[in-house]
Order: structure tokens, then C-alpha cells, then sequence
């Protein structure tokens, strides 16, 4: 799988700096949910760090100078790509570090609506099968950093890629069970088509993408028009953003309040999603339950 990996360490750089300290080469994400999938693929070999903090809304991060800091003396930066971390270029413009891109390879699919219709989703995470493919791109990012363990990090990959496939199948059987009529997911922010098109699920969100700071009353208008033409038994919204819009969405139909997704962030270890596989398994019962007035 090709990598977008791009080389260039100089004395300012951070690819020495963990080595000459006697320690593990540090890899930094832009936010958990790679952490996350990079710890399985790094094991004990890398010291694996997220920029930002649990709970944080990825599209409209601001980094902060210790950010950039912290930057400037890791031996290899992972973001998502396909426009999420938008804020990214201008963090490590003036940083002399090597950096991979770990969507590279995932079958994209597109945004509809708004001034970003036609651009990548960039929530390719949301299905387990791109995170196969997240792997082996670390896997191979990895190996190009730390050679002499390359062969742990594609083992690694590969049964992590077992587990990714675990969940999958999970989560298609799960959803399936779902009748004709209640094959609709309706959220906040769109960050599901992935999911959704693993699932075979309809999908309606109110805004596109979290850069928006607030619904306006035409979104909401379009997803009350939704869920009462579809007569939808439940809707969702993201950990990360206010359920408000949604919120109105529900006063306005006789769908209720479904849940919480997670989708940008992971939880706290002692959270209801402190892994990528448990904010899947998450995801998939929490919008079960829901559509078919179950339990999650």
C-alpha cells in the first residue's frame, strides 16, 4: 500500500531526538482515534501521541505553540488526510519532520450538500475495512522509520486487521437485522457515509461537515422533512458537537433521541469508547437499539 510519506530530518528535526535520548522514536496523530489504530501497529517499538485531547473536535482544531513543539521533536507525524485536519499544513509547514498520510488507498466517497459538495469524506474511519488500509500504511511508515522492526509492524498490522475484520462483520450483521423501513440513519454531522454504505443504511445529516458553527434553518427543515416522510423511529448526533439542532429535529417528529455517536474522538479509558473498535462496536448497537426500539 502506498504511503505519502515525506522525508526531510534536518538538526531541527525530531527523527534523532528520541534515539539519542535512549528512548522510543515518538509518532504524533492529529487526534485518538489514530493514536489508537497506531499503538496496535506500533506495539512496544514507538511511543505513540495524539495532538489533541480526548473529546476535542478535530475539524476546527486550533494547535496551540506547545503543539508545535511537541511537532518539532517527534520522529514521525501521522494525519488523516482527505481534508480533515485543515489546520495541518500550516502546523508543520516550519516543521523539519517526516509525515505519512494514513487514508491514502481507501475507496473515497464524496460530501453532498453545501459549499463542500464533491469533496472527500474525510471520515474514512468510520468503516473498519479503511482501517485495514490505515494500518498497512502505518505499518509501512513505520518500517521506513524503524527498519529493524518492520517485520513486527507488518505482523502487527496484520492481526490488528483480523480484529478490524471482527468488527465489520459485526456491524453488518448487526445493522442487518434492520428492516427495509428503518434503514435510515439520520445524524448531525455527516461522518457515517462509510459506515452507512458498509450497513446499507440511507443516510441524512443535517450539516456536511463539523466546520459549520452552527445548523441553519433549512438543514433542519430538510432532515424534519426526512424523518417524518421516512417515518424514522430514532436519530443520532456526534460526542463531539452540540445535540441542539437535533434536539429540534425530535420536537418537530416522532422520532426520538437515539443516542451518542462517536466518531472524532475516543473516550476516556474508563469511557464507553476508549479503543477505534470499541467506539465501532458502539456505534452499530447504539443505532440497532434505537431503530429497532431494542436494548443497546
Amino acid at each position: 500500500m502506498a504511503t505519502a510519506l515525506t522525508v526531510g530530518l534536518s538538526a531541527c528535526g525530531g527523527s534523532a531526538t528520541a534515539e539519542d535520548d535512549g528512548g522510543k522514536p515518538v509518532v504524533l496523530t492529529t487526534f485518538t482515534v489514530l493514536a489508537d489504530i497506531a499503538d496496535n501497529v506500533a506495539g512496544e517499538h514507538l511511543e505513540v501521541e495524539s495532538i489533541t485531547k480526548v473529546g476535542a473536535e478535530i475539524h476546527g482544531y486550533e494547535p496551540t505553540p506547545g503543539d508545535i513543539r511537541k511537532a518539532a521533536k517527534a520522529d514521525l507525524i501521522l494525519d488523516n488526510g482527505l481534508n480533515l485536519e485543515q489546520w495541518f499544513s500550516q502546523f508543520v509547514d516550519d516543521i523539519d519532520v517526516p509525515h505519512a498520510v494514513v487514508s491514502d488507498g481507501v475507496d473515497e466517497l464524496s460530501i453532498t450538500g453545501d459549499a463542500d459538495d464533491g469533496k472527500p469524506n474525510p471520515h474514512a474511519w468510520m468503516s473498519p475495512l479503511n482501517v485495514r488500509i490505515y494500518a498497512e500504511n502505518m505499518a509501512e511508515a513505520f518500517s521506513d522509520l524503524d527498519p529493524d522492526h518492520a517485520e513486527d509492524y507488518s505482523a502487527n498490522a496484520d492481526e490488528y486487521g483480523e480484529a478490524l475484520q471482527e468488527v465489520q462483520d459485526e456491524l453488518v450483521d448487526d445493522l442487518s437485522r434492520l428492516p427495509q423501513s428503518q434503514r435510515a440513519l439520520v445524524t448531525c454531522e455527516g461522518a457515517f457515509s462509510y459506515l452507512a454504505r458498509d450497513a446499507e443504511l440511507n443516510e441524512k445529516y443535517i450539516w456536511p461537515v463539523n466546520a459549520e458553527s452552527q445548523a441553519t434553518p433549512g438543514q433542519i427543515t430538510s432532515a424534519i422533512d426526512f424523518v417524518q416522510d421516512n417515518e424514522v423511529p430514532a436519530v443520532f448526533c456526534e460526542s463531539t458537537v452540540s445535540s441542539a439542532p437535533m434536539d429540534r429535529v425530535v420536537e418537530a417528529t416522532d422520532a426520538e433521541f437515539g443516542g451518542t455517536l462517536y466518531v472524532d474522538s475516543l473516550s476516556d479509558s474508563d469511557g464507553p469508547v476508549p479503543t477505534y473498535l470499541d467506539l465501532i462496536r458502539h456505534d452499530a448497537k447504539t443505532i440497532t437499539a434505537a431503530l429497532t426500539g431494542g436494548q443497546a
